[in-house]
């Protein structure tokens, strides 16, 4: 079992401060169907406005999504939308008294117009921005401190979240760092993109993208994903600034990891179909942080902050990813060696992450032997009644109850990977007992299928299924097949 999925098994909450850049993003919905009369531009004709927490709030929120409680220290502004931050991080139940008010500023907005033509897919359109750029007052900084040092003793690690907007100037990143390491707390930085990094010198660990790291260094990284060119980017910032671990994360080449005292390496990531990468970057240090409070090492860490910044890319604005969809996502990535064989534990992480996004689970069982031309038509059919076919599979002592001594002819791990190759099979769970009750009644399925061999009434779990809403699905049977009769050819095949 891959050492990554086990600790996820076994994960446990965490508490972590973020430091930042705090921000308000507006989504302004509408149609734009059309072209102003009076100009060569399109018409957004608004339907609805959405306030969602930005920036380092954005933060907060994957954080919590990955099971954390949060705390939140920046600047905002006292007005409207200082009050709209606030309360919609509150009301997730992130704490929002470190979130200090300088009248001076306002509080940072971004402004997203988003329009839908033609009923096609929403694209964003045009992007106002209100925001100070200007350094926080010292009055401010210091109040931001007092809070810091009030919070940090209960938390586990720190996330700094730098986006160049005044907050996180020299001497508060200095003092953030200086203080965390005094108390023994990892300090984990996604930076801003600017090529002074000395801001950051004694962070435990940094997360630059390929763009940020060539300003910061001076040097260029390799367009694809080579070691050697992309590790010298990473040892310049390890040895510059003192950190235990650099990180390079490199778009579709995943990321390349220095950790001090070792060679670097590279973590690659699956391929995408990318619709906004908006919020990957908060995402991946997240993520980051959330496997390092869980005592991960660093190279399964990161494959995992991976995982979560390539789902974060393939929805439409910025959704925190929570984590059963990161689990199931690794799970069906695992190596071929794992093939579709779960245990239950981690099935039913993989079935939280799917009904979270509203998909149906199939379930049917059996020996499945042999496989043979039947099987595969009641698998087929199975698949087709929903979106994730779980196939409870009896143990080797199971049946050898059900069937006699001779069987199985092949063992459980055989007939799972025989199972696994199968498109219509997406996941392979063994169980113990002669039926599969208890496995029904854990992983709730929404639709039970089985063989017209079968009535409703003789269906085990058929009741359990209808009971909670779900449906019975019989499906013919192919004539002539069945593993009894393979078996039989075979041995007359066999007979002078």
């Amino acid at each position: 079992m891959d050492p990554l999925l086990e600790a996820m098994s076994a994960w446990k909450p965490f508490s972590a401060l973020v430091v930042g850049d705090f921000m308000l993003d507006q989504m302004i919905h509408g149609a734009a169907e059309r072209l102003s009369a009076d100009a060569p531009v399109p018409v957004l004709h608004v339907s609805h406005v959405e306030d969602r927490p930005g920036g380092a709030a954005n933060v907060c929120l994957d954080l919590l999504a990955l099971r954390g409680s949060v705390h939140a220290l920046g600047v905002v502004g006292e007005d409207e939308h200082a009050h709209r931050l606030r309360r919609s991080l509150a009301d997730q139940g992130i704490d929002v008294t470190g979130l200090v008010a300088d009248p001076s500023r306002p509080t940072t907005v971004k402004q997203n117009l988003v329009g839908l033509a033609q009923g096609r897919h929403p694209q964003k359109m045009f992007r106002l921005d209100f925001e100070s750029r200007a350094p926080v007052p010292d009055a401010v900084r210091l109040a931001m401190l007092e809070r810091f040092d009030r919070v940090l003793p209960g938390v586990d690690c720190v996330c700094l979240e730098d986006y160049d907007k005044g907050v996180c100037t020299p001497e508060l990143c200095a003092e953030v760092i200086r203080r965390a390491a005094a108390a023994g707390k990892p300090v984990l930085v996604d930076p801003a993109r600017t090529r002074d990094y000395a801001r950051y010198r004694g962070a435990t660990a940094l997360t630059p993208n390929r763009t940020e790291a060539e300003e910061a260094t001076g040097l260029p990284t390799c367009d694809g994903a080579s070691v050697e060119v992309n590790g010298k980017v990473a040892a310049r910032l390890l040895e510059r600034l003192e950190l235990e671990a650099a990180i390079l994360t490199l778009d579709r080449h995943g990321a390349l990891l220095l950790e001090r005292g070792r060679a670097p390496e590279p973590v690659p990531t699956r391929a995408r179909r990318v619709y906004d990468v908006t919020g990957a970057g908060d995402m991946f240090l997240a993520a980051l942080a959330a496997a390092r409070c869980n005592g991960l090492p660093w190279m399964d860490s990161v494959r995992f902050a991976n995982a979560a910044a390539g789902l974060e890319v393939e929805v439409f604005g910025v959704q925190p990813i929570p984590l059963e969809r990161v689990h199931h996502a690794l799970l069906m990535q695992s190596s071929p060696a794992d093939g579709k064989l779960r245990t239950l534990p981690q099935m039913l992480v993989a079935l939280a992450a799917l009904r979270r996004d509203g998909r149906k689970v199939v379930f049917t069982n059996g020996c499945f032997d042999m496989l043979h031309a039947g099987h595969v038509k009641l698998l087929d059919r199975a698949r087709a009644a929903g979106d994730f076919l779980v196939v409870g599979l009896n143990s080797d002592d199971s049946v050898r109850r059900l069937k006699g001594s001779g069987r199985p002819v092949n063992g459980l791990e055989d007939r799972a990977r025989v199972l696994g190759a199968l498109g219509s099979v997406d996941a392979v769970v063994a169980f113990d007992q002669d039926t599969p009750i208890d496995l029904i009644r854990t992983l709730r399925p929404d639709t039970l299928v089985k063989g017209a061999d079968y009535t409703k009434e003789r269906v085990v779990g058929a009741e359990l299924v209808e009971g909670w809403g779900g449906r019975v699905l019989l499906v013919d049977l192919e004539p002539g097949r069945s593993t009894s009769g393979t078996l039989e050819r075979l041995r007359n095949a066999g007979t002078p």
